[in-house]
């Protein structure tokens, strides 16, 4: 599906949707334990991938008819062997969390996605898997899905790199609790995207798992049940909320844009907040009522470093392009190696719409000063975090912008072009 979108003004009061990070531990979590209620899911197409993990290690995930809650029966810290392939469709953080998952099975596991997945970095998990005698291999020798996982391992020390990807950490932590002698984390370099294993060991907590970090990495015991007597609360995300805030700070009208569902949490891309304030933006946030109101603002360049925050960057980059100035977006390597090379989409893809954009291996510099954005045909990536941000830029281009592959929001925000409507945005849609 493609959408166009005209130049709007836009403004209201909208809510969040709930966080896919907690809602795929959540699930997860939900999964090793005897059986729990996870409340105020996201349900999209990246957290049914973990829903069908779970059910086919044992489980069974049931949505109310309301909704609102998922029942899930666990399979009780002892999953069960496949009968079938694991497809983990688009959903990295499901291939992760479910191989280290499946390291606890005493048969084998096979996993794999689409396109986009099988060519995503596995190797640092494999590794850390075989250390701790289990079985894990690439189909293909390469370090990437399709993968074999089994061996029935028991607990055990490994070493792996901290600067690829904080899902292998969340991973190991969260199988480490179930097995007989727990798994201690050494790593080897500064962590990236640290924020994402504080919302695990948050997860965890919340379903009665201990769990530490260390001075050499992060250290799980073992012989741990997983359970809670009350239904999990899922925080609303603000991954998502970031192109709703940029939304309002570059295209919002006089009343502004009200996000609701905002608490404070482990989130990291919470930052979104700091950003937009730091860029000149009129932004406010009741913690207590978790609440942001945002208004149109005239936005100036900064440097940010997104180590911590790498979902943000294409948020970033679209406020950039509206900005006065330079803005430069730092440490971004790793966000080379999500669904797509974000780095290099939002370069390629803001400079069809009229942005000065220079790219170097871990820089993203927009040139403020010397864009002015026009409609254009863009391409999403298949990406939805790349077709969300350009929507936002598409709101201040001049004339229409076509957004190619739009139907990829479902991963991890299947209303978004609703809310954009709902705020005034107004939009033309067609089947491809």
């Amino acid at each position: 599906m493609d959408v166009e979108l005209t130049r709007s003004r836009i403004g209201g009061r909208v809510r969040a949707p709930p966080s896919k990070s907690y809602t795929h531990r959540a699930i997860l979590a939900a999964g090793y334990s005897d059986g729990a209620v996870v409340a105020d899911p996201l349900v999209s197409a990246d957290t049914q991938a973990t829903m069908r993990a779970v059910e086919a290690f044992g489980g069974c995930v049931d949505r109310t008819d309301d909704g609102r809650h998922l029942d899930v029966e666990g399979f009780a810290g002892r999953p069960g062997v496949p009968e079938d392939v694991i497809d983990c469709a688009n959903s990295g953080t499901t291939m992760r969390i479910v191989t280290a998952c499946a390291a606890l099975a005493d048969g084998l596991t096979v996993l794999t996605g689409d396109a986009s997945l099988r060519s995503r970095p596995q190797g640092p998990l494999l590794d850390a898997v075989e250390q701790l005698d289990g079985r894990a291999e690439s189909t293909r020798s390469n370090g990437q899905a399709p993968l074999v996982v089994g061996g029935g391992v028991e607990g055990g020390a490994v070493s792996i790199p901290g600067d690829v990807s904080s899902q292998y950490v969340t991973a190991l932590l969260m199988a480490g609790a179930v097995t007989d002698d727990g798994v201690a984390i050494d790593l080897e370099t500064a962590l990236k995207s640290a924020p994402y294993v504080d919302i695990t060991l948050e997860v965890l907590a919340d379903f009665g798992i201990e769990a530490t970090e260390t001075d050499a990495g992060y250290l799980v015991p073992g012989g741990q049940a997983y359970g809670r007597d009350d239904a999990y609360p899922v925080p609303g995300d603000f991954s998502s909320m970031s192109y709703l805030l940029a939304a309002g700070a570059v295209a919002g009208s006089e009343e502004g844009v009200v996000v609701e569902g905002a608490r404070p949490s482990a989130q990291g891309d919470s930052a979104i907040v700091d950003v937009l304030s730091r860029m000149g933006a009129d932004v406010s946030w009741d913690r207590e009522a978790g609440e942001i109101t945002v208004w149109r603002s005239d936005l100036s360049g900064i440097e940010v470093a997104v180590d911590d925050t790498p979902d943000l960057l294409p948020t970033i980059a679209v406020l950039g392009a509206v900005a006065d100035g330079e803005t430069r977006i730092v440490d971004c390597e790793h966000v080379r190696y999500k669904e797509t090379d974000r780095v290099s989409a939002m370069a390629t893809e803001l400079e069809k719409l009229g942005a000065s954009v220079t790219e170097t291996p871990d820089t993203l510099t927009i040139h403020g000063g010397d864009s002015r954005l026009r409609g254009a045909t863009v391409a999403g990536h298949d990406d939805h975090r790349i077709v969300m941000a350009l929507s936002v830029a598409s709101l201040v281009a001049e004339g229409t912008t076509t957004v190619e592959g739009a139907d990829h929001v479902d991963v991890s925000f299947p209303g978004f072009f609703d809310v954009l409507y709902d705020l005034g945005a107004e939009p033309i849609e067609h089947e491809r």
